[in-house]
Order: structure tokens, then C-alpha cells, then sequence
């Protein structure tokens, strides 16, 4: 069912800032180790929270889209990223291990079955890991759809110059004439190269790029945290990493295997003005899955702090709190 987002929703604002109830270290294997956190009632409806990037790691406001007195909240960070450890790690680092990691964390926790919230890459992983385990999720949130397909990864590598070409020209110049040819990998070949004079340059270019393009107006606040060393790094690293091996799926695997998923209840909330992850993807999405609720914010571009994006994205979590 599609609809617009300008309906009436429970609220535009997020919820007052949250306390952490719980935090830890939960280690995947010999290398990685996943910060979580859990917040709110502890007997709520069980959600967890995917961030974006790959590699973009979670925040303090990530917790404000859920009501505290009916969620228990869930917040980590993904392997490589944020408060996880190591930071930046490529090895043992896929849509896999992701999946795998969910699915630990969930059993860490005692958890029976979660609601999924994701965003842009949390889209993705959201549904190659709800595909994964079905028995496992009450229901999905999906905001700006990535299908992690190679027209996608091309369209944020050279389409985007097509709405922001000063920016491309900025991210595409970075590199020498010679090089410009294929972006992704010899942006890839530095942010993996040791050498921080090497990789940190690249990465706050690469990082300070997507963020740019990430909201409908210029918002320098919204794109400061992407020009900072350790959140540039690991967005950039893990996100080009992740490309280079398009994202570790089949082609259309998200798409061919709707059929284990369909009948989960589901919202798609996605920015008319998305450039980062444009509509077209969710509507194709919504094509394919018509049972699931699609909702279009026609003033918004891709970040989910934008306000018609917040608002449906509460307004969704609001529905989503009594759902067993």
C-alpha cells in the first residue's frame, strides 16, 4: 500500500534523550569485537537499530526513534565500525559475518524474535539478514533502500555529479587524471594502504562526499562528524571494501528472495529527494513486495534525521510497539 508521509504521524521530534541501561563487549571470533548497548523498558518489544555505511557506526540519537517506555532498544555498532573493535577491520568483514553477528547478539540478549530497524546500508542488512532468519523478526522499518546492486554502487560513485557535480568534482579531483577512470578502486587501493598520510586523506574526502549528498538542503552541521578521522576511516574503508566485493550477495538476491520475508509486516519509508539511495530502488523494492507499507516523504532527501523522514519513521515505530 503506498502512501504519503504527510499524514498525521504521533510526533515530528524524536523522544527525550535515553540512558543506557545496558552496555558490553560481545567477541564474534578472535579478532572482532561488537559494542551493544540496550536502553528503555527491558520487558518492551524487542528492537534493535542498523546503522548505516557500511561502517558509519551508531549514535546517541539512534535510540530517540523509539518510545522508551514500550521498546526495549537495542544499539550496536557493526564489525569494524564505531565503538566495535578493532576499528576499520576488513578481515572477516561481509554481509555474512554481519548476519552471523545479529544472530549472536540476539542470543547474547535472550531475545525470541525483534523488530529490525535499518537505514540506507541498515536496509541491507535488515533484509539479507531478516531472509536469513524470518523466525527471528516481528517486523521490519526500512529507510532509503540499498539493494546493494552494481547500478546503485555506480550511480553513488559517478551518478550522484548528475544533482551535486561541485562535490563529485571535489571526490573525483582528489584522485590524479589518471586515475579517475575507476574510482572505486584506487580510492579502495589507498584507504586500505597502512600508511595514515596514505588512507586518511582518502577517507575524508570519501566520507565528507556522501555526506554532502546526504540531506535535501545544505545542513553543515549534518556533514561535520563525516570529515572526522575515525568515523571518516571507517565509513570509507569498510563502505569501498564492501563495494569492491559487492557487498559480499548474489546479484538481486535481495530482491529474489522476498517470497521468505513477504508476509512480515513492513515499512518503507524513503525521501522523494534521496540522492545517496534514490527512489527508484524502493520503488522497485515495493514492486516486487507490494504487501509491504511504502511510504513517500516528498520533501526529504536521504538522511533520517530529516524531518518527514523522522516523522514517519516514529510514526512506524509507534504502530510497530504491540506487534508479538
Amino acid at each position: 500500500m503506498m502512501s504519503t508521509a504527510d499524514s498525521p504521524g504521533r510526533m515530528s521530534g524524536l523522544f527525550p534523550s535515553i540512558a543506557v541501561r545496558e552496555s558490553g563487549y560481545l567477541a564474534v571470533d578472535d579478532l572482532h569485537e561488537l559494542y551493544w548497548e540496550t536502553c528503555g523498558n527491558p520487558n518492551g518489544t524487542p528492537v534493535v537499530f542498523l546503522h548505516g555505511g557500511p561502517g558509519a557506526g551508531a549514535a546517541p540519537d539512534h535510540r530517540r526513534f523509539f518510545d522508551p517506555a514500550d521498546y526495549r532498544i537495542v544499539v550496536f555498532d557493526q564489525r569494524g565500525a564505531g565503538r566495535s573493535r578493532p576499528q576499520g577491520e576488513l578481515r572477516n568483514n561481509s554481509t555474512q559475518h554481519l548476519i552471523a553477528d545479529l544472530e549472536a547478539l540476539r542470543t547474547e540478549l535472550g531475545i525470541e524474535r525483534w523488530v529490525v530497524f535499518g537505514g540506507s546500508w541498515g536496509s541491507t542488512l535488515a533484509l539479507a539478514y531478516t531472509q536469513a532468519h524470518p523466525q527471528a523478526v516481528r517486523g521490519l522499518i526500512l529507510r532509503g533502500i540499498f539493494l546493494g546492486r552494481r547500478s546503485e554502487i555506480e550511480w553513488f560513485l559517478n551518478g550522484m555529479r548528475m544533482i551535486f557535480p561541485e562535490e563529485w568534482a571535489r571526490f573525483s579531483n582528489f584522485l590524479p587524471a589518471e586515475e579517475r577512470g575507476d574510482l572505486l578502486a584506487n580510492y579502495h587501493r589507498r584507504l586500505i594502504d597502512p600508511d595514515p598520510a596514505v588512507h586518511l586523506p582518502a577517507a575524508r574526502v570519501w566520507s565528507t562526499f556522501e555526506g554532502c549528498c546526504s540531506t535535501l538542503l545544505p545542513n553543515p552541521g549534518k556533514q561535520t562528524p563525516f570529515g572526522e578521522d575515525a568515523m571518516a576511516l571507517n565509513l570509507a574503508r569498510i563502505e569501498a571494501h564492501y563495494f569492491v566485493n559487492s557487498i559480499f550477495l548474489p546479484k538481486d538476491a535481495l530482491l529474489d528472495n522476498l517470497d521468505r520475508i513477504r508476509t512480515i509486516p513492513t515499512v518503507i519509508v524513503q525521501g522523494r529527494y534521496d540522492v545517496v539511495c534514490p527512489i527508484v530502488t524502493a520503488y522497485e523494492l515495493h514492486q516486487a513486495w507490494p504487501e509491504a507499507d511504502y511510504i513517500v516523504v516528498p520533501d526529504a532527501g536521504h538522511s533520517a534525521m530529516e524531518p518527514g523522514i523522522r516523522k514517519a519513521l516514529i510514526a512506524a515505530t509507534e504502530r510497530f510497539k504491540t506487534l508479538t
